[in-house]
C-alpha cells in the first residue's frame, strides 16, 4: 500500500483559506447567531460541504457551542457533513416506489456503484442517496441521475443505464461511507 506524506504548511494554508472564507460570510452576517442556518448554507455552497473546521470556526466567532452548531448542522437534511460528489444518484424508496420492487433497483445500483446509499466514491465524483418520496409516484420506481429521472425502472434498464453513463463519465468504483 502506497502512502503520501502531507506538507504541514500545505495543510496549514489550507486551513488558512478556509479560515478567510468562514470570515468573510460571517462578516456578511455581521457576526449575528440569528443568521446561523444561512451561514451554514454560505459555507456549504463555498465548500460543498461543512467542514469540522469550519463549523468550529462558526462556533467561535458567534460565541456559541459546538454541539450547538452541530446540531443545527444535522438537523436540516440540505446540510452536509461529508463531501459529496460532483455528480449526483438518488434512489426513491417511498411506498409507491417500494411495491414496485425499489429494493430490486438498490441492489442492482449498489453492485454496479460499489458504494452504499449515503456514500461517495473516493475520486468524489459520485454520491449515492435514497429518498422517501420524490413526488413522481405514478412514474415510479425512479432514479434520478444530476437532476434528471428515469421512471419505471428495472434492475435490467437501471443496469444498462448505470454502464453506460459510468462508462461517459470514466467513474471508479471505489467508495468512502458517510461518516
Amino acid at each position: 500500500m502506497e502512502t503520501t506524506a502531507i506538507n504541514p504548511s500545505a495543510k496549514l494554508r489550507i486551513d488558512t483559506e478556509r479560515r478567510r472564507s468562514v470570515n468573510c460570510i460571517l462578516k456578511n452576517y455581521k457576526d449575528s447567531k440569528s443568521n446561523l442556518i444561512s451561514i451554514l448554507q454560505d459555507i456549504q455552497e463555498k465548500f460543498s460541504y461543512l467542514p469540522t473546521e469550519t463549523l468550529e470556526e462558526v462556533a467561535k466567532k458567534l460565541n456559541l457551542k459546538l454541539i450547538d452548531v452541530y446540531g443545527v448542522a444535522t438537523f436540516y437534511k440540505s446540510l452536509r457533513l461529508s463531501p459529496q460528489g460532483k455528480h449526483n444518484i438518488t434512489l426513491c424508496l417511498g411506498t409507491a416506489c417500494h411495491v414496485r420492487a425499489s429494493a430490486k433497483i438498490l441492489d442492482e445500483i449498489q453492485s454496479q456503484l460499489g458504494i452504499g446509499p449515503g456514500s461517495t466514491t473516493e475520486n468524489r465524483e459520485l454520491t449515492f442517496n435514497t429518498v422517501n418520496c420524490l413526488g413522481v409516484c405514478a412514474i415510479g420506481p425512479v432514479v434520478v441521475i444530476d437532476g434528471k429521472y428515469y421512471g419505471r425502472m428495472t434492475p435490467i434498464k437501471t443496469r444498462e443505464m448505470l454502464s453506460k453513463y459510468l462508462k461517459k463519465k470514466n467513474f471508479s468504483n471505489k467508495a468512502t461511507e458517510k461518516r
